[in-house]
């Protein structure tokens, strides 16, 4: 769609186009739509539907999911006694045609959606873009367990990516490395920000391939299990194989990355004990592993008084707060302490589905001596996603490892 098209729209069209693009549920996607049209589904709305959303959204999947939505926007005007458009009911009697009952969208069908961040008016960082959008087009799976969870659009990956490009200047110039790093989002924004090094890992090989599709759309060079990690280059985002159980001491020791991200990776049990040992080894720059958990004292987290015992953070701790304009001065200002770590840090967020699990990670990493620091009321994002209805940020936890 032309630039000039899309700057010509209002907000709320915008917001309206963006959750379509992103293949929102059909609920969400009509919650939308009626604050778009001031709380109905009006005739000016149905009207931007059928211009915008109908008639030049292409790629794959888009029919079907267009077809079922069509079908519940007209079932809604009509229940509510209202006038449907012309041309929507033309374009539903199309979809009936050519896209059958009898022949529906497999579960493990992959589709092409697009997340686009919209940056409010006060962000001024150089990472906005001068359309104040970023959209990023995914190849992701309609059935969440394939690759091992690897190839749907999780919740914390979503967080990681407002946190990236909300404090761009946490991660530029930094080596980065994700660990789980499933359809490529985080990924993709660090190389927005300009980290100096991205280095993507995934154990399952079909993640990986969906993995490095995602960043070919992104117009991002990509190697895969680089013979030489110690060569840089900004352009190119290295996607490696890493099992977390066959992970080596001497394979992880090569990256030595600043920075350690990870996305809704706290969720198997018997995954845990091999994630906190890739940890461990990423995070411990001068003792190997198991020189590590023999003696060595761990280095504090810059501007901590006292570090919070792993036990204290259980999973009924959090309560949601959202970012308002007066705060933007204090979390940057915190963000900004960040910066100064010379040690490397990981940051993962997580949705703590299960409070066994996540009880569990916190003794292991306990045991490793590693320390834990949740920064869920500190260091919250700009919301950079604000049409995605049905992604709930006030169900995801921030926290730091050293």
């Amino acid at each position: 769609m032309a630039e000039k098209e899309l700057d010509s729209m209002s907000l709320s069209e915008l917001r309206l186009l963006s959750a379509f693009l992103a293949m929102e549920t059909t609920d969400s996607l009509l919650c939308v739509a009626r604050e778009c049209g001031g709380g109905k589904l009006t005739a000016k709305v149905q009207s931007f539907i059928w211009d915008h959303c109908l008639t030049k959204a292409v790629g794959k999947g888009y029919e079907s999911y267009s077809k079922k939505f069509v079908k519940k926007l007209i079932t809604e005007i009509e229940s509510n006694h209202g006038n449907v458009l012309d041309e929507l009911y033309e374009q539903y009697a199309s979809y009936m045609i050519s896209f059958k009952d009898d022949n529906p969208v497999k579960e493990n069908e992959r589709v092409c959606k697009c997340i686009s961040f919209l940056f409010p008016d006060c962000f001024k960082l150089s990472v906005c873009p001068k359309s104040r959008k970023l959209v990023v087009p995914l190849q992701c799976s309609l059935n969440m367990l394939e690759g091992d969870t690897g190839c749907s659009v999780w919740p914390s990956s979503l967080f990681l990516s407002e946190l990236i490009l909300s404090y761009p200047h946490i991660f530029s110039g930094k080596s980065c490395f994700e660990v789980g790093s499933g359809v490529g989002l985080v990924g993709i924004c660090l190389a927005h920000v300009k980290a100096s090094k991205v280095i993507l890992s995934d154990g399952d090989l079909s993640t990986l391939a969906n993995m490095k599709l995602n960043l070919e759309k992104n117009r991002l060079n990509t190697e895969t299990n680089l013979p030489e990690p110690s060569i840089e280059n900004q352009n190119v985002v290295k996607c490696i194989h890493l099992p977390w159980e066959s992970a080596s001491e001497k394979e992880l020791q090569n990256f030595m990355p600043e920075i350690i991200l990870g996305a809704d990776v706290i969720y198997d049990p018997s995954c845990l004990p091999h994630l906190v040992k890739v940890l461990a080894i990423l995070l411990n720059k001068k003792k190997s592993y198991i020189e590590n958990r023999e003696g060595s004292i761990p280095n504090s987290f810059p501007g901590d008084g006292k570090v919070n015992d792993a036990h204290d953070l259980d999973a009924s701790s959090f309560h949601a707060q959202r970012i308002n304009t007066s705060e933007v001065k204090g979390i940057i200002n915190n963000a900004v302490d960040l910066v100064s770590r010379a040690d490397p840090v990981a940051y993962i967020a997580s949705v703590i589905r299960n409070a066994d699990t996540f009880d569990r990670f916190l003794a292991l990493a306990d045991q490793a001596d590693l320390r834990i620091k949740e920064l869920t009321s500190t260091l919250r994002p700009f919301d950079l996603l604000p049409y995605m209805k049905s992604y709930d940020r006030s169900s995801i936890r921030l926290f730091t490892v050293t």
